[in-house]
């Protein structure tokens, strides 16, 4: 069990004409003993990187380590006492399960009676059977294999365990049952936790606290809710969530007495969405009246008639019914509002059929608001070769 600090840690590689390619940026993170933090982001985001300067096994460009207070900068992966759980096993095939697990004990020569207690106590743990333990890898599933390969990290008694994707090989029923079995180890081993994935869900449902990265950079620490609820710019409103958050570009205008957010085309005319904002957003919002913006919105916060009824005529959005999924204990709608996609949800049987005009009701009190940066002058100014992702990131929540 160990506290772990990572101060302003980089990671530079030489790329094409010498020139410089930052992977992992001004990463700053304090991991509390005992607990489980995911590091979550798209592929490239440098959350692997950073995970296996952790481990030893990719060299610090800049910065520091410490895990327990002790800096690990230059020492070892063998000497970290930590232990890490890689994507693809990394089992022995001509090794028995209990050989794998044993094996790292071996290497450090610990006694034969002690090695063989601790694998037992992994396999009773992770529902690993005698006779399980005599097979080789090819001989089990991908479920059971990733359990070995927990095991093999559990005999170690790590400080730390650290985690890199190692669900992404099993089938969607495998990952959630594993997902579980996870979490459960972490609540009966106490240890701390660093887990790596791309997959938001995992993300949500397993971390005390979640690491949102991008274009290795961290965009937002904090716990799941916090981020779901709260994301800090339009990157990570879009990236938590499923379905993802919808995004409509507008602007913000004066309706009489009140402020509302007005649909802009791509074009910059006017749509035919047109939301008076809450006072609460009005206050955050008055500073911003004539520049664009994106509204954000959540599709349980967008619903038809019988599942969000709604009091307000303002906060109403009429477009076609494009695409129906039955998901069973709802169903989610796709909407075109002729400049927008919008996904909604229903939780009725009630199926309107394809094409039809839709009204869809939405709770302007979940409702986010984001900066919309002029991407021309962003480019130009700010960022060089702007992608949609960079744009995304640099795009601050304001309401």
């Amino acid at each position: 069990m160990a506290k772990v600090l990572l101060e302003k840690i980089y990671k530079t590689y030489k790329g094409d004409k010498g020139r410089e390619v930052i992977a992992v940026e001004d990463v700053n993170l304090a991991i509390e003993d005992k607990e489980f933090l995911v590091l979550v982001g798209p592929s490239g985001c440098g959350k692997s990187t950073t995970l296996r300067m952790l481990a030893g096994l990719e060299e610090i460009t800049r910065g520091n380590i410490f895990i327990e207070d002790r800096r690990v900068n230059d020492v070892p992966p063998k000497d970290r006492d930590i232990a890490m759980v890689f994507q693809n096993y990394a089992l022995y095939p001509h090794m028995t399960v209990y050989q794998n697990m044993a094996f790292g004990l071996e290497l450090r020569k610990f006694p034969k009676q002690e090695i063989k207690q601790r694998v037992k106590e992994a396999a009773q743990i992770l529902g690993l059977s005698d006779e399980m333990l005599e097979r080789k890898p090819k001989a089990l599933s991908g479920g059971q294999r990733q359990r070995v390969a927990v095991g093999r990290a559990i005999v170690r008694k790590p400080k730390a365990f650290l985690f890199d994707e190692p669900l992404s090989n099993l089938d969607a029923k495998m990952r959630v049952q594993m997902r579980m079995e996870i979490s459960r180890l972490h609540q009966r081993l106490e240890t701390t936790m660093i887990y790596v994935t791309h997959d938001q869900v995992e993300a949500m449902t397993m971390g005390d606290r979640i690491v949102v990265m991008s274009n290795g950079r961290i965009q937002q620490v904090a716990k799941p809710l916090e981020i779901y609820n709260h994301p800090s710019n339009l990157f990570v409103a879009g990236f938590i969530g499923s379905p993802p958050m919808n995004f409509i570009e507008g602007r913000i205008i004066t309706n009489g007495s009140n402020l509302a957010f007005q649909e802009l085309s791509e074009k910059g005319d006017p749509g035919t969405i047109l939301l008076n904002v809450t006072e609460t957003q009005s206050k955050k919002l008055t500073g911003k009246v004539g520049q664009r913006v994106v509204m954000g919105v959540r599709f349980e916060d967008l619903g038809d008639k019988y599942s969000m009824p709604s009091h307000d005529p303002s906060h109403v959005i009429h477009g076609k019914l494009d695409v129906i999924e039955p998901m069973g204990v709802e169903t989610h709608l796709y909407i075109f509002t002729g400049n927008h996609n919008l996904i909604a949800r229903s939780t009725t049987h009630i199926q309107p059929e394809l094409g039809h005009d839709l009204q869809i009701n939405i709770n302007m009190e979940k409702a986010h608001f984001f900066d919309s940066l002029d991407k021309s002058k962003h480019k130009r100014e700010a960022m060089g070769d702007i992608d949609q992702e960079a744009w995304q990131v640099a795009c601050q929540r304001i309401a």
